[in-house]
Parts: structure tokens; sequence; C-alpha cells
């Protein structure tokens, strides 16, 4: 196909770039010369780039007035054949839009979540997918891309394969299990006290050491399965973007919920155990399918932010999750 410029848009956050990883995938192999300039937060440019999917990456804070007039002042001295808003929330939709993009592809108002986001928009796609990754790609098609997903191979720096492998072998670990306790909000989150008591059983049946992957905020949280592991003592890490690719392409396996890390591990090819609860696996688990979600069957589907763990996840016993480790590890039953 003839070169294009393209502007795609995908603010944040971690999990949602990696699914949106296979739909930019797609149209880079369609367009494989062409320009691709993605707009994402300041804190997810290193991520975008170890995509390689991008020509150019333009940092944007929504919530920052100069940052904003800027992107958009940049926008309107190119010419583009089309922008496609991966988001699909007002802060996204109207950099396109004001930044003069003619064309702009979006999710129609039946699968945005924001009321009115689709009025910015001059082609909204009804997705018929229901993974949100395939969706993308569903956007993807419309902007004339031959297959709606690809493949994206993130790089992992070896200063950072080094540097973890030097923090970890100071603790004696040169095989581990990650896992990866928090999530956005607490209703996704199986129970701290249940990841200590996994992380004794790893230790002590598969011997096995646990990391704990935690992010800002979640210092206190990585702190109670510490605890509750006992005499397993797992350590923690809480490295930034490069390191966190190295931690988790080299782990034997990881076990979280509906959270960043997870989705990031599976993008590297990491074996995973995904814990899921309020939110529905069908649009929001693995990509690709193919690794363990546990959910119960009296789960309900709801995106509500509670800060109380959702009673479904509380049916996921410890035996449970162990039983699916060890089957994701290969080990005996």
């Amino acid at each position: 196909m003839a070169d294009q410029r393209f502007v795609v848009v995908r603010l944040g956050s971690l999990g949602d770039i990696v699914h949106s990883f296979p739909a930019v995938a797609g149209l880079r192999a369609s367009f494989p010369t062409s320009e691709i300039v993605w707009l994402t937060h300041p804190r997810w440019v290193e991520l975008v780039a170890c995509s390689g999917l991008a020509t150019e990456i333009w940092p944007v804070d929504s919530r920052d007035l100069v940052s904003v007039r800027q992107v958009i002042g940049k926008l309107r001295a190119h010419n583009w054949d089309a922008a496609i808003d991966y988001q699909g929330l007002w802060k996204a939709a109207f950099l396109p839009f004001f930044g003069g993009v003619p064309k702009r592809i979006g999710f129609s108002s039946a699968t945005i979540r924001e009321f009115g986001v689709p009025l910015l928009y001059t082609d909204r796609v009804a997705c018929k997918a229901t993974h949100i990754a395939d969706q993308n790609g569903e956007l993807s098609l419309r902007a004339g891309a031959k297959s709606p997903v690809g493949h994206a191979v993130l790089q992992v720096a070896d200063a950072d394969v080094a540097r973890v492998r030097a923090d970890l072998g100071r603790e004696g670990l040169s095989h581990y299990v990650v896992l990866s306790p928090g999530g956005g909000w607490r209703a996704k989150c199986w129970p701290p006290e249940r990841f200590g008591a996994l992380c004794q059983k790893i230790s002590a049946e598969l011997a096995i050491p646990c990391v704990i992957n935690y992010g800002p905020g979640e210092e206190e949280l990585a702190a109670q399965v510490r605890a509750a592991s006992g005499k397993a003592k797992p350590i923690s890490y809480d490295g930034e973007l490069g390191p966190l690719r190295a931690l988790l392409r080299d782990a034997q396996c990881i076990v979280g919920g509906d959270t960043g890390p997870l989705h990031l591990a599976v993008a590297l090819g990491t074996p995973a155990v995904a814990l899921f609860g309020p939110t529905d696996p069908a649009r929001n688990g693995p990509y690709p399918p193919g690794e363990i979600v546990l959910r119960s069957p009296n789960a309900v589907t709801t995106y509500g932010r509670s800060n109380m763990t959702d009673p479904s996840l509380l049916e996921l016993s410890v035996e449970t999750v162990f039983a699916a480790v060890k089957q994701r590890l290969g080990a005996d039953a």
C-alpha cells in the first residue's frame, strides 16, 4: 500500500496500551513504511517505544493546557490521512478533532463508555468483537489495514536484564514466580493474605521463590503479602518499566488479576494465571487467549470502582490457584 500518515491515540494506561499493540501492529504490517505518530501520556513513552510500532511518539498530558496546545499545534502543522482513537474518551478524542485531522476513526456509541464522544469522529465503528484488543483491531481495519491485529515484539534492553539479574542474584534468586497483587481498584484484587498463602505453597511444594511486583501506592499491599508469606520470604520489586519488562519476561510464571503487569507479562510471552472477578475476561482478559483464567461462575460483570474485594474473587481458593500454577509450570499434579 502507498505510504500514508496516521496519528494513533492511546494515552494510558499500562494494560490498555498493551491491548492496543496488536491493533497498531496490524496497521504497521499493512503500512510498513508509512508514518505512524502515537500520542500518549509522558509516563508511557518508553512503553510505546519498546513496541517499535511508532515512527514518532508525541507525549501529551491531557491535564496540562500547555502540553495540549503544543500537541494540537503540531497536529495542525502536518497533513494526516487518518487519526485512530483507541481510547474512546473525551480527553483523547478532542486532540485529533482540534488538531484538524480530517478523518477521525473511533468507537460508536454502542461501544464507548463516555457519552457523546463519538460526535468527534467522522468514522464511528460499531464493533462486533468481544475482546478490547480485537475491538481495537476493528478500528485499524477501518483505517485500511489488511488484518485487524498483528504481533508486536516488545524489546527488553540488555542493561535492564543485567540490572534485574544482579538485583535478584544478590537475593539468591535465579528462577522465580511473580505475584502481582495490585490493580486499578481493590474490587479486582485477590486478597493479599491469599497471595501470601500461595507464596508459601509455591515455595514449600515447588521450591520456587516468589517476587512481589508492585507499583506506586501499592507499598502497603506488598507489605501485607510479605507478612502473609511467612517463612517463604518473597522479595519485592518495584522497578521502572524497563526493569519491569526484564523481570516479567524472565519469570517462570506470573499470577495476578486484571492489571497492567499481568497483561504486559503475557505480551512478553510469560506463562500466566489470571484471577478475574468483576471485570469480564472475555473483554479484558490475557491476549492472545490461551493463558489460564480463573473466575467464579457466580461473578457479576461490573466496572464499578469499589474499594472492597469483589465477593466472586473470594470464591477462588488458594488450592485452586496453586493447582493452576502447577499446571502452567508443567509441574506434576
